[in-house]
């Protein structure tokens, strides 16, 4: 650990890693609850892995923005603590895999080396933020999105009111009404607009896949950009104070607001601002480092060997940018998985000859910026060595797919092993769906839709099926209809038909097949909307059959053993197993890291981290008691109801009037001062109560 201390000047994220490697020890010598180590590690980017004793670290990239010195450092790390592969997240993440749990503290250091953080990209946090690739480059665009997310990802990273929330919470931006970032379907959507000459957004919140997909509400028409991050911090603190805690499968902010309705919603956000310290946090874009070229002087001059492949290539794969003389250029990626060998060349080449960066996709490719027109033949001769110059970039044969059963804890069926076989049909069958950007298919390995799935036009979802005999085989839910609509509006597929895996080849022919014939021009998601269900239901329903399956149908696409229906336990928010004297240490160090936010002047943040201390307090004793702690308002409201309403507990006024001054008040200093006096008061108030409970326990004992 000395050499964490000697090598990152950062203190903060000194003491982040010191801690990780602390927590590990004693998680090993049995001094913490697996379930609490299990929370603190994923909110630092460590997950568990199908494969017993390796974890997966996902690599947090705000907007998918890596800069080449980035690029060799993540390259770096994954050949000393993994295999060399690196995979790309639906999300503009990178993803290692196989990496020892006891190295994932020095992994980390080594990372922020060159800036690149491993902080809250997994666990019940605010996650990667996202944005359209394009962003900064975008033809259509009314502004770089860029710097706002930059803002937003920096502001929220370690504030203490999102460090613990009830699950996880996903943040994107569009660059334009093509809404290119997917808003609709997101925690919180931005989209640029510009109102009398004022830059700002138009806020959708809500959305999200999953079992139970559910379409974002607009909050705000247009919100100035300058008040983006006290609503957020409104939305966050809302959520954290009211979003379901236990029940996993409700513990989304689509199904708070749900409940609440959204007026009641947004009127708890635009309440709260009561308490915020900023009522308004201007977002300086003029100085954001953005993208800039490097001057190249001299052409290199390529010779192209299969000029129609070239040609093909470039109607496929090269995007038009608003800045006179350059083009970007889309990298196909297959799965999203590249190898450590090819990242160090393309970090060099984009460091050589275009903006020394690249940009990670929603559909898990590359995007290059800021290449010179004249350079073309020369990057695609470059990238022909790597094999990056396959066509079909953000096109038909493109398909997304999560790891599924390769290496997630959740993977009920392949999702890499089919999709490899469906882009293989489409290419061989289909080459005019070779151009086709309107035509979306995108796969998931289960429920939980990483892949995306039920969001495109054509979707799979992981399953498996059970014959008349009880034999269990893979399967896949195929669903039809999806698709972004543009400016904050999509529809999500319907399920249609679920079929054995091996049949889904065939699924795919049919549906396509259909399309060609019937559809005259219409887009897919118009075509089945005039179509309906029914009909495709109907189209694949002896495929359904499952009283004739062969031997070949037991083995999963990518596999060579029978299959087993195998799934872990999912850790992608998983609900953390409190227990009540666990709390109470919780307790003390949120009142220690109070103090330090004090002591730094940084009053809003050590109210809060009181305010975490004194919710952490409550639960302990209702939990004691076997009460129900859904949510922070519930306990609070418990609390109340079993220990003051009765005398038991006796704290001169109600606990919620005590803990409720954090939305009375601003965030002064003699606030901060006296809200932190009172968490510690409360918390040596029911930890004498608990020590007095516990000795009569044992007295009566015997």
């Amino acid at each position: 650990m000395q050499s964490f201390r000697t090598e990152i000047e950062n203190p903060v994220v000194q003491n982040d890693i010191i801690e990780l490697a602390n927590k590990i020890e004693l998680f090993h010598n049995g001094k913490i609850d697996e379930e609490k180590f299990r929370s603190l590690r994923l909110a630092r980017g460590v997950y568990g892995q199908r494969q017993e004793g390796v974890q997966m670290i996902r690599i947090k990239l705000p907007y998918g923005k890596v800069l080449s010195n980035q690029l060799r450092r993540i390259s770096e790390v994954s050949d000393e603590y993994s295999r060399g592969r690196l995979h790309i997240t639906t999300r503009q993440d990178i993803q290692i895999h196989y990496v020892d749990l006891n190295r994932t503290p020095e992994l980390w250091a080594e990372l922020e080396r060159d800036d690149v953080t491993l902080r809250e990209a997994c666990g019940n946090t605010v996650r990667n933020v996202t944005a359209s690739e394009t962003a900064g480059i975008d033809i259509n665009e009314l502004f770089d999105v860029s710097p706002y997310a930059d803002a937003l990802f920096r502001f929220f990273l370690r504030n203490p009111i999102c460090q613990e929330m009830g699950r996880k919470f996903k943040v994107s931006f569009s660059s334009s009404d093509e809404d290119t970032g997917l808003s609709y379907m997101h925690d919180l959507g931005f989209i640029a607009k510009i109102e009398n000459g004022v830059r700002g957004f138009k806020v959708m919140i809500g959305g999200g896949l999953g079992s139970q997909p559910r379409h974002a509400d607009v909050l705000y028409n247009f919100l100035p950009s300058n008040k983006i991050i006290p609503v957020m911090e409104g939305v966050l603190r809302i959520f954290d104070r009211h979003g379901e805690r236990k029940s996993r499968t409700k513990a989304r902010i689509k199904f708070l607001i749900k409940d609440l309705g959204l007026d009641a919603f947004k009127a708890l956000v635009e309440a709260e601002q009561n308490a915020i310290e900023f009522k308004t946090v201007a977002i300086d874009a003029e100085t954001y480092e953005a993208s800039r070229p490097v001057e190249v002087t001299k052409i290199p001059e390529v010779r192209i060997k299969d000029q129609l492949a070239y040609e093909t290539w470039k109607s496929t794969n090269l995007i038009p940018q608003k800045q006179d003389g350059y083009i970007a250029i889309g990298i196909k990626v297959l799965l999203g998985d590249f190898y450590t060998d090819k990242a160090r060349l393309l970090a060099n080449l984009v460091e050589n000859y275009a903006a020394g960066e690249i940009r990670l996709t929603l559909r898990q490719n590359i995007l290059i910026p800021f290449v010179k027109e004249d350079l073309v033949p020369f990057f695609y001769s470059e990238l022909e060595k790597l094999g990056f110059v396959e066509a079909g970039y953000n096109k038909a044969v493109d398909i997304t797919a999560c790891p599924g059963t390769d290496t997630c804890n959740l993977g009920i069926a392949s999702s890499t092993g089919i999709a490899d076989e469906l882009e293989r049909v489409i290419k061989v069958e289909y080459p005019q769906y070779l151009k086709n950007k309107d035509l979306v298919i995108k796969i998931s390995g289960c429920m939980n839709a990483c892949g995306q799935h039920n969001m495109a036009n054509i979707g799979f979802q992981g399953m498996s099926v059970r014959t008349p005999e009880k034999l269990v085989a893979p399967a896949l839910q195929v669903l039809l209809g999806g698709g972004n609509l543009g400016d904050g509006q999509g529809v999500f597929a319907d399920k249609v038909a679920k079929v054995p895996s091996k049949r889904g080849p065939e699924a795919l022919r049919r549906i396509l097949d259909d399309f060609e014939t019937h559809a005259h021009g219409k887009t897919f998601v118009d075509y089945y909307k005039d179509t309906g269900d029914r009909y495709f239901y109907d189209l694949l329903s002896d495929l359904q059959d499952v009283t004739n399956l062969t031997q070949d149908d037991f083995i999963d696409w990518g596999e060579e053993e029978k299959y087993v229906k195998e799934i872990g336990v999912g850790e992608c928010a998983g609900v953390v197993i409190d227990l009540i004297a666990t709390l109470f240490l919780e307790s003390e160090e949120k009142i220690e890291n109070a103090k330090i936010a004090f002591d730094n002047q940084v009053y809003s943040s050590a109210i809060y981290h009181a305010y975490s201390s004194l919710v952490n307090s409550a639960k302990a004793l209702l939990l004691a008691e076997n009460k129900r702690t859904n949510t922070h308002a519930g306990i609070i409201n418990q609390f109340d109801e079993f220990f003051i309403n009765n005398g038991t507990i006796d704290l001169g006024s109600s606990f919620s009037e005590l803990i409720y001054q954090i939305n009375k008040f601003p965030p002064t200093e003699a606030f901060a001062s006296k809200y932190i006096d009172n968490a510690n008061q409360f918390l040596e108030k029911v930890r004498a109560f608990r020590e007095i409970e516990i000795s009569n326990i044992q007295n009566k004992a015997v």
